[in-house]
């Protein structure tokens, strides 16, 4: 079998590639690779545990409880909460080791485990790698290490991490929002109650839609990827701006006052200035990856902003601005990481920071968007293929190299493999959409005949 992990925890169809089985065996070898420190310290393991709405996440979570529990694991049960809420109350309450079930911006069949380390943290390679060989070490016979009698983990549910996140989110804006009005996607997701809760303490008239998750309709024609209703909801209400968010609400993305999209590029480029303004942006430095449209870089570059450039996946920008101190990075599809107040991409904050730079500068979001002009850039996946062989197509790397010459100094051309889905994904960027769009479509044409 190929590897579990992708690039953002294991996923699949629930109960069909992700199992109860499998959620509760890789808990449990999560806990002998996270918990193992705090074991050999002396004090009994913390897990935090978290989900999204999606109904496969109630049994899921039963899993991941128990796994964690029959390894000697204390559990903090803390309900449906948004991801990067796991990753703060993992590292505010000294947990060993965070558990988040939620497939994100993925269909409601979907769904995924993604553990955290000490202190809130995505996993590097080498980590996941001995959680994954643990788990199949004891899958194919060796038996586990089970804890007996008062050994055995317990279990509590946390209610009070719901008031804990969202103070924690409000007592970090550099300004109220007050006399701001705001209309807030939710995506019928893990962030349903918790948005609409901060910006309303943060002084922001708050309009919803897509706040009523049943289980089902997590993501469903709402939320980060359809950005529809939001942009008709802003136009309806006079509202100053839109907020959507993913199932998860690690993402986030914008909608200025007339219903245009701000991207995530741009939500970075007009923090980065914030935050240099204030003082914050370490290095004058932002962290973003390859698929950041070619406008970002030119406009952090005559603004004097050095942008650092990595793979795809918000987890590669985290491990970048670690390593070098900076405070501020993300991806074009709304993962923004502000490293001072969060340990992973935080929709929720992301959205609150970019209303506090509304509401302090009296600016509209369309004018301070605009301080980097989006080259055209179509973007295409193509489903239902090998992902797996497209580094042993050379017909592909020839093809790109071909187009790349066609396109000269005014565009670029990125293929890659998702790390979530069975697709690969094609971009491209032109002076011309027209031309963009021309040159995707011929790319995908090959990718399907070559891959599929």
């Amino acid at each position: 079998m190929g590897r579990l992990f992708g690039t953002d925890g294991v996923r699949g169809i629930a109960n069909a590639d992700l199992t109860a089985e499998l959620a509760l065996g890789l808990s449990v070898a999560a806990a002998h690779v996270l918990a193992e420190a705090g074991s050999f310290a002396g004090h009994r393991p913390v897990a935090v545990v978290g989900r999204d709405p999606r109904a496969s996440g109630e049994f899921l979570e039963a899993a991941v409880v128990a796994g964690l529990a029959s390894a000697g694991v204390d559990v903090l049960r803390v309900g449906v909460l948004p991801t990067p809420a796991v990753a703060y109350l993992t590292g505010a309450l000294g947990a060993d080791l965070g558990v988040m079930l939620s497939a994100s911006h993925n269909a409601m069949p979907d769904n995924g485990v993604k553990f955290l380390a000490r202190g809130g943290h995505k996993l590097d390679d080498a980590l996941e790698d001995r959680i994954e060989a643990i788990y199949q070490e004891h899958r194919t016979g060796a038996p586990w290490q089970r804890p007996t009698g008062a050994g055995v983990g317990r279990v509590r549910d946390y209610d009070e991490g719901f008031d804990r996140y969202v103070a924690h989110l409000v007592a970090v804006l550099p300004n109220r929002l007050d006399g701001l009005k705001i209309v807030l996607d939710e995506a019928h997701g893990a962030a349903s109650k918790v948005s609409p809760e901060a910006f309303s303490r943060a002084g922001a008239e708050v309009v919803t839609i897509g706040t009523q998750p049943d289980g089902l309709n997590i993501n469903d024609g709402c939320g980060s990827t359809h950005l529809e209703l939001l942009k008709a909801a802003v136009v309806e209400h006079g509202a100053d701006l839109g907020i959507a968010h993913d199932g998860d609400a690690d993402r986030c993305l914008a909608v200025d006052a007339v219903g245009e999209e701000v991207d995530g590029d741009q939500i970075l480029a007009v923090l980065a200035l914030a935050m240099r303004e204030q003082g914050t942006l370490r290095e004058d430095t932002v962290v973003a990856t390859v698929m950041s449209n070619l406008g970002f870089k030119l406009a952090m570059e005559r603004e004097g902003i050095t942008f650092v450039q990595t793979a795809v996946g918000d987890r590669y920008v985290l491990e970048e601005m670690k390593e070098h101190g900076y405070a501020l990075g993300g991806e074009q599809s709304g993962h923004v990481i502000v490293l001072d107040h969060a340990t992973t991409g935080d929709g929720t904050l992301t959205g609150l920071l970019l209303a506090a730079r509304v509401a302090a500068t009296g600016r509209t979001l369309a004018d301070l968007a605009g301080v980097m002009q989006r080259l055209p850039q179509v973007l295409v996946n193509v489903p239902d293929v090998d992902r797996g062989r497209m580094s042993r197509a050379p017909e592909l790397a020839a093809a790109v190299t071909e187009a790349e010459a066609e396109l000269g100094t005014t565009g670029r051309v990125l293929l890659r493999p998702s790390g979530t889905e069975p697709l690969v994904r094609v971009m491209v960027e032109a002076a011309d959409i027209d031309h963009a769009r021309t040159v995707a479509g011929r790319l995908a044409d090959l990718v399907k005949a070559t891959l599929g």
